[in-house]
């Protein structure tokens, strides 16, 4: 597991004063930017050795190789995720979405390739996490989990108890695993 990384709302300083509350962030961000900025890099520097040794390179080429590799730049780049009291939010290179988890109306797993975690608020505003980052950052689900009980116990929160207990449960596992790991009963 990650360091935990705070910051009080009010933003001075790197840990919460007494009685405010911490926004915390996805500490496996950065691992995950370096790794689409190496992917993209040795994708571009293998293309461009291969096309240079068959003689082949030329401005068009080079030039096609690079757009390639920021593509891959592009569907790599994970997006920032930090979840404080009422609020999460989720910063991609082209977009920032901003859902209140304590006016949730919504939770539910999305169907596809890549398993992400839809939540919508009674403002309209949605937000998909991949699942891997509560998974890796317990403080970050126990805030929004603290936030969801808020919205079921204010009658909001319409659909996804099920996703919320299936979350839980998730985190729970993992967390018993990496506790019986780092004592060696694993």
């Amino acid at each position: 597991m990650g360091r935990l990384t705070t910051r009080n709302v009010a933003g001075h300083g790197t840990a919460p004063r007494r009685g405010a509350e911490a926004v915390v962030y996805d500490t496996t961000w950065a691992g995950e930017a370096r790794s689409a900025v190496g992917c993209s890099g040795v994708l571009l520097g293998l293309l461009l050795a291969i096309d240079a040794g068959a003689g082949t390179l030329g401005v068009v080429r080079a030039v096609l190789w690079v757009v390639l590799a920021a593509l891959l730049f592009v569907v790599l780049w994970p997006a920032r995720v930090s979840v404080g009291p009422g609020r999460l939010v989720s910063r991609g290179l082209l977009r920032r979405t901003e859902v209140r988890t304590d006016r949730l109306v919504s939770v539910r797993w999305s169907d596809g390739v890549a398993q992400r975690l839809v939540l919508r608020d009674s403002e309209g505003h949605r937000a998909e996490l991949d699942p891997k980052v509560l998974v890796a950052n317990p403080p970050m689900w126990h805030v929004l989990d603290r936030d969801a009980r808020t919205s079921l116990d204010r009658d909001v929160l319409r659909c996804g108890e099920t996703a919320l207990r299936q979350m839980a449960a998730r985190i729970d596992r993992e967390t018993a695993r990496t506790v019986f790991k780092l004592s060696g009963l694993r």
